[in-house]
């Protein structure tokens, strides 16, 4: 049970890093630049709707508050990076 917590874990940071960097918040590990890309940062808060839906009430609560801080964070961040898309320059 415990190596499925951690794999758990380590789906969710895998996503959350992806969405982080997409919103430009973290290099890109593969080009050590700060990219951003809304579209993909979008897909990844998707998908972890999406998990978040499908193990619904399958999860203990530490992965619970675990999936939902993170959903939290990527939404603020995808927010105000989508802010300064609006203010004019």
């Amino acid at each position: 049970m415990q190596n499925e917590d951690q794999l758990f874990t380590q789906l969710l940071s895998i996503f959350y890093s992806s969405a982080m960097v997409a919103l430009g918040k973290l290099k890109n590990p593969a080009t050590d630049k700060i990219e951003r890309d809304l579209g993909q940062a979008r897909q990844a808060i998707e998908m972890l709707e999406l998990i978040r839906e499908k193990t619904n009430g399958n999860l203990s609560s530490q992965q619970s508050r675990m999936l939902d801080s993170i959903l939290t964070d990527l939404r603020l961040n995808f927010v105000d990076e989508t802010k300064k898309d609006q203010i004019p320059s």
